[in-house]
């Protein structure tokens, strides 16, 4: 082929811009060019990637999603069957929430674990297998909505256990479990909705380093930085309206059942609800705090990511979808009772599992932190109620056994 040199226009057969069937242009023509071709999802990070780093290593991903997913559906076993075996309104209700967690982290694992490991073994190109970023955009959706999930229902929790210890009046004693899938519902739709928000322009979705996955943007932009922000306000927030929750429905649980008049048959449930609610704030405190506080340092200091301790993190979140089955599999009474036959069940009662000088001892810390008063007011009205209605019931027994 000739090569033609009219002024401003030159064709060469070695150009690539032959291949595309256009003149070759300024270096400005051509910046815009490449800019306007190149998918928005590889506009900051475009693959290939040479990042080597341990912390990338195909082993996590191929090793503990597996993992993760048994433990799940052990989990998931474990909760359909206390669920057909419970009577109780206040138990099923709870249970349907922790089934809803256990689904939740279940569909994470297996949806973002499926595309990392499918990567790391067959090397993908992303850009000609996603050149309208449609899969790397759902990636991203998938790891807001998963990751935010957890925490929205671990709060959600927090406040049923609340209402249901501190408030139990405030409360219908029949509350269907139509109501609490309904709840469960409403919080993936805000986490789907929250979720949804870079695919209408706040905040944008990105190829991450290694190169086997997208997450949103974590940069000072304006956009970027309110979706980052959000993401990790409504993270801590979540974490501290569980943390504050439950701290009080523990005291008053403590104080109800260490005081004198209790008998606990009724009250065992709720404190095994309890230690497990507890054990999911832990878990999910100490697994995403650590990304939820990067993410708004990061931003707030208009600091470069960096992306050793961004996937260092992200291993951490992960850990929360692994270790949370564990809670249900392992702290239930059934699985006490094997694990310690020595201690005395027979009585039904938790308190029977601590000496007599502890349980002493947290009944006069709760008197004297809480004002010594073991029933609340709604219960001590109505047993003041039941002794008043006692009393008229024997006095007109009286009476009519002397007219009679």
């Amino acid at each position: 082929m000739k090569n033609k040199d009219n002024g401003n226009l030159k064709w060469t057969s070695s150009s690539s811009s032959e291949v595309l069937g256009i003149a070759e242009l300024p270096a400005t023509a051509t910046m815009n060019l490449s800019n306007e071709t190149t998918p928005p999802c590889f506009s900051i990070n475009n693959p290939p990637f040479n990042f080597t780093h341990t912390i990338a290593s195909v082993y996590f991903s191929t090793v503990f999603s597996p993992l993760g997913l048994t433990f799940n559906l052990i989990a998931f076993v474990v909760l359909l069957k206390s669920f057909q075996r419970m009577h109780s309104r206040s138990r099923s209700s709870f249970l349907v929430f922790l089934g809803g967690l256990v689904v939740t982290d279940f569909m994470g694992l297996l949806v973002t674990g499926i595309i990392v490991i499918s990567f790391h073994f067959t090397q993908f190109n992303w850009r000609r297998l996603d050149p309208h970023c449609h899969f790397c955009n759902y990636m991203g959706m998938s790891m807001v909505f998963y990751g935010l999930c957890p925490l929205l229902l671990g709060a959600t929790m927090a406040v049923e256990r609340f209402v249901g210890i501190n408030r139990p009046f405030a409360r219908s004693t029949s509350m269907p479990k139509s109501r609490a899938v309904c709840i469960v519902l409403m919080v993936w739709a805000v986490a789907g909705s929250i979720s949804l928000l870079p695919l209408v322009g706040v905040g944008s979705y990105h190829m991450q380093k290694p190169g086997s996955w997208c997450f949103f943007n974590i940069s000072s932009k304006a956009s970027d930085m309110v979706f980052c922000l959000l993401f990790s306000l409504v993270g801590l927030l979540s974490i501290a309206v569980s943390f504050l929750l439950n701290t009080v429905s523990v005291v008053t649980l403590v104080k109800v059942c260490c005081g004198q008049d209790s008998t606990q048959r009724r009250r065992d449930y709720e404190v095994e609800m309890m230690v497990q609610l507890i054990w999911i704030m832990m878990i999910a405190t100490i697994c995403w705090c650590p990304l939820l506080v990067f993410i708004a340092q990061t931003v707030l200091s208009e600091s470069p990511v960096q992306v050793r301790y961004l996937l260092l993190f992200i291993r951490f979140a992960t850990w929360n979808q692994i270790l949370d089955p564990w809670v249900y599999i392992l702290f239930r009474r059934a699985v006490l009772k094997r694990l310690y036959p020595s201690w005395d069940w027979s009585r039904g009662s938790i308190r029977t599992l601590y000496p007599a000088s502890f349980v002493g001892t947290i009944r006069r810390f709760t008197r004297s932190s809480l004002g010594g008063d073991v029933l609340g007011g709604g219960e001590r009205c109505c047993l003041n109620s039941s002794k008043k209605r006692l009393n008229v019931d024997t006095a007109v027994g009286f009476h009519w056994a002397q007219t009679g």
